[in-house]
């Protein structure tokens, strides 16, 4: 099957409108992704004929409610094959995620002298939750380098790798460089040490299919607003083992299964990690943008943006005074770059008045901005959508802000 795009494009409404009086071209993809009239659609048809609280209500709304939440998650279960609806746990996004882990499996198995490994060039949401457990238990934080071409450096990662390591959480794709880090190695090399892992996969889940199953993993988190779907929406998964062992870090409604003032009993899973009233509409939009990705073979989605990423990097490396940050040989999705005696926020806002969204700034990854000596950087993030002609777009319009800016 060969993607139509043209066709595609016009399933997302957003993209055909002018901005600044030029037409919009969108490129930051890795912040948020635009969402069809099938999610759009699927949320408005929610709160004009079924809103109603799930699990709670003995009428109609409430069961037609119930039913399609519920069946988002087994929507969900089968896009990254988990093995049961039961290990699929909804959150806000990728954050909120990181912070069940962090909070209800670190407060309750690390201790001092343990030690937690992320990456160098981890988002702020996967390193400052596991300092403030490593805070309170006496672990250690341990970052693993990175090379200069953007990799982790996995002689340092195996070299770190021993009893002492409790736990292990990387990006599967960097949302600051692209990179996308060699999970499967480092969960089996994690787990040949007794370590669990978690994998934040919020940069990855659009591009590719995922398999929890075979990665193996302990953990997967992402956000259904990088993926076509709302905001306020994500999902966790993980082995139902582990979260059947783990304390929730929320308490409320939903998540209980009896409360007195002895003793409260929490509810099975997934509903003991779901305290209150869900983001309904935003599961059912989440559903939504699953099944309309599903419309297309992943292969050919994935070959699409690797064709268009592929030519934005060559466009980049011929633009004079270009410097690109993070230049593994494994990426996905993102150019990220400098132009020599500028600011990225300079650059952004001139190229924003051509028309052309991008992202600017440190990407909530302050640690691989030091690492590079930058204070940020331009960020051109892909999608399903995106063309080369939008490359060409963004190129032509850097080309103008060289000329105001030098």
């Amino acid at each position: 099957m060969t993607l139509d795009i043209q066709k595609i494009r016009q399933d997302f409404p957003i993209l055909h409108q002018q901005v600044n009086d030029k037409p919009l071209v969108y490129l930051d993809n890795g912040a948020t992704t635009q969402k069809p009239e099938m999610v759009i659609n699927a949320i408005a048809d929610y709160y004009r004929h079924d809103n109603s609280n799930v699990h709670r209500g003995a009428h109609t709304l409430s069961d037609r409610a119930t039913g399609q939440f519920e069946q988002a998650r087994e929507t969900v279960r089968e896009f990254i094959n988990a093995s049961l609806t039961e290990e699929i746990i909804w959150t806000k996004g990728t954050t909120e995620g990181v912070n069940l882990v962090a909070f209800s499996w670190g407060l309750e198995n690390l201790s001092a002298g343990d030690r937690v490994l992320v990456s160098h060039m981890e988002h702020h949401a996967n390193i400052v939750p596991w300092q403030m457990v490593c805070q309170r238990t006496g672990a250690e934080l341990v970052p693993v380098p990175v090379t200069e071409l953007g990799d982790v450096d996995m002689t340092a990662f195996d070299a770190l790798l021993d009893e002492r390591v409790k736990f292990v959480s990387m990006a599967h794709v960097s949302n600051a460089l692209g990179t996308v880090n060699p999970i499967e190695e480092v969960i089996r090399k994690a787990h040949s040490v007794g370590a669990r892992v978690l994998i934040d996969g919020a940069q990855a889940v659009a591009h590719w299919a995922v398999d929890v199953q075979a990665l193996d993993c302990d953990f997967y988190v992402f956000s259904g607003h990088k993926l076509y779907g709302p905001t306020g929406i994500g999902v966790l998964y993980g082995r139902q083992s582990l979260l059947q062992g783990m304390t929730p870090f929320m308490g409320g409604g939903e998540m209980i299964e009896t409360v007195a003032f002895e003793k409260t009993t929490y509810n099975r899973l997934p509903y003991k990690f779901e305290p209150g009233t869900p983001n309904i509409a935003g599961v059912i939009g989440l559903a939504a943008a699953i099944r309309y990705l599903s419309q297309f073979e992943r292969a050919d989605i994935q070959a699409h943006e690797e064709s268009v990423l592929a030519y934005a990097v060559e466009r980049a490396k011929a633009v004079e005074g270009l410097r690109l940050i993070g230049q593994s040989d494994h990426r996905a999705g993102v150019i990220s770059f400098v132009l020599e005696g500028t600011h990225p926020n300079d650059v952004g806002t001139l190229l924003d008045q051509q028309g052309v969204a991008v992202r600017t700034g440190n990407h909530c990854a302050m640690p691989i901005m030091d690492r590079y000596g930058v204070p940020g950087t331009v960020r051109a993030s892909f999608a399903l959508y995106n063309t080369k002609e939008d490359v060409d777009a963004l190129f032509t319009a850097l080309e103008k802000v060289k000329m105001f800016l030098y």
